[in-house]
């Protein structure tokens, strides 16, 4: 599994957490409080108050692979009146034991989701890379600069690309997926980097369905985002989100479909932590370095 499959599960971070979905991901509407009243998209947008966390059981072919958590803190007052998210990817069972992924995802977001900078520090297997992100937002370019942690930190891949004045990560224009209010057959475009590409991702809403997940039973709006087939990845997939019907608007249900080979990602909402937020301590951080 490579670094860009951690990012297609991340989402779903994401990265994905890389997914890996997440994502990665990456993964995700963080500020609706579960049994409380529901900040509205236009406070999403425009920000509030209270940091959250979102828990995602991940299976692939139908069997358990793993967990992914996805946190949304808002920046403390007087900064940039934006947003900090953490997505951590780990595998569990079968997959942990034939290939373990232990993956770390933050990004750093102005008012709107902006993309300012995102780091993912993918440990996969014997692999061990950290990938770095920089949105210049005055240049409108993007670079991104990937590192072998096994390797003392040595170069091993990097990029330039021109974008917009404001444009996304895959966990950001998620959260931007949240605030869209689209009717079945409507579509919209959202600009999406990943350092190397830069691209208007076309959102599909396509039809009404109820799905059950752990965390309860839901009406949802099923939408297809068309980042695979080489619009923002190379690689053969559909990218599936279903989305809450009411004020919070949670995607409590993200699925990646791949070749038959390879088979199909799906995340689903286990249970929602309010005015909490995932945090990696000084001392992991050097643990996963050394």
């Amino acid at each position: 599994m490579s670094n860009d499959s951690s990012l297609y599960l991340i989402v779903m971070l994401g990265r994905s957490f890389g997914p890996t979905c997440v994502l990665t991901m990456l993964t995700v509407g963080l500020w609706g409080l579960w049994g409380q009243p529901a900040l509205p998209t236009a406070a999403l947008a425009k920000g509030a108050t209270a940091a959250e966390t979102l828990h995602y059981s991940v299976d692939w072919r139908l069997i358990p692979a793993g967990t992914a958590i996805v946190s949304l803190k808002p920046n403390a007052p007087g900064t940039n009146q934006g947003y900090s998210a953490e997505v951590r990817l780990t595998s569990s069972g079968l997959l942990d034991k034939l290939f373990r992924v232990e993956d770390i995802y933050h990004a750093d977001y102005e008012s709107g989701f902006c993309a300012v900078q995102s780091t993912l520090d993918a440990a996969e297997g014997k692999r061990h890379r950290e990938t770095k992100i920089n949105f210049d937002r005055t240049q409108k370019k993007a670079s991104s600069i990937e590192r072998d942690l096994t390797a003392n930190g040595k170069v091993v891949k990097s990029s330039e690309v021109e974008i917009p004045p404001c444009v996304h990560d895959l966990v950001g224009g998620l959260f931007m997926l949240r605030t869209l209010h689209l009717e079945p057959g409507q579509s919209a475009n959202i600009p999406l980097s990943d350092g190397k590409k830069s691209v208007a991702a076309k959102i599909e809403a396509q039809e009404w369905e109820e799905i059950k997940t752990r965390a309860g039973t839901f009406k949802t709006l099923r939408y297809e985002a068309y980042i695979f087939n080489n619009v923002l990845y190379p690689r053969n997939a559909r990218l599936t989100v279903w989305v809450t019907d009411d004020a919070r608007r949670l995607p409590v249900q993200l699925r990646v479909k791949m070749q038959f080979t390879i088979g199909t990602v799906t995340l689903s909402l286990d249970k929602i932590e309010a005015n909490k937020a995932l945090t990696v301590s000084k001392q992991e951080v050097a643990k996963r370095v050394n």
